[in-house]
């Protein structure tokens, strides 16, 4: 879990820090923001995916199921209300950073099987809550404007911080 913590936060910070990109999470219009958030969530689902087509332990099966089901729900609101703004979401150093970790780390854990996958899976998702919900919680909340947005953000925050919460149950006894 350490080693997934400091690829995220290594990544996120050369992110931030990219000359290129000179944008700060927090910097983010609501538009980027919408689209980091699509996108983490879509990450999760194809961890998810994997986790399926890997594992062969119920617990680990079922958070992945949850991951699906909750992920979905939170994006198809998300849509649902870009269209209601009449809106696009914008793509961003954050949503492109993001992408290229974690197409690293399904090669990774698509290598793992048994026991081995199920740790790194179970230590992944809670790395990963943590990050995205501390990232959602700091950055984004307290800069969104639009009221209906950041509604859709704060509903969807409580959601994965219970997440987080089953990451970590499910870390300890696969420990």
């Amino acid at each position: 879990m350490k080693i997934t913590s400091t690829l995220i936060a290594l990544g996120l910070a050369v992110a931030f820090q990219s000359p290129a990109q000179a944008q700060s999470p927090a910097e983010l219009n609501d538009l980027e923001i919408a689209h980091v958030a699509y996108v983490a969530d879509n990450i999760d689902i194809r961890y998810a995916h994997l986790a399926l087509a890997i594992s062969q332990n119920s617990e680990v099966r079922e958070f992945a199921n949850t991951m699906i089901r909750d992920h979905e729900a939170v994006n198809t609101q998300a849509l649902a209300l870009l269209a209601k703004l009449d809106a696009q979401p914008q793509d961003n150093f954050l949503s492109q950073t993001l992408e290229v970790n974690a197409e690293a780390l399904i090669d990774e854990m698509s290598q793992l099987r048994g026991p081995a996958f199920d740790r790194r899976y179970a230590e992944n998702e809670l790395a990963y809550h943590k990050a995205v919900n501390d990232l959602v919680e700091n950055a984004f909340v307290p800069n969104i404007e639009n009221a209906e947005v950041k509604a859709l953000f704060e509903a969807g925050l409580v959601i994965f911080k219970a997440h987080e919460g089953h990451a970590e149950m499910m870390v300890g006894k696969l420990k």
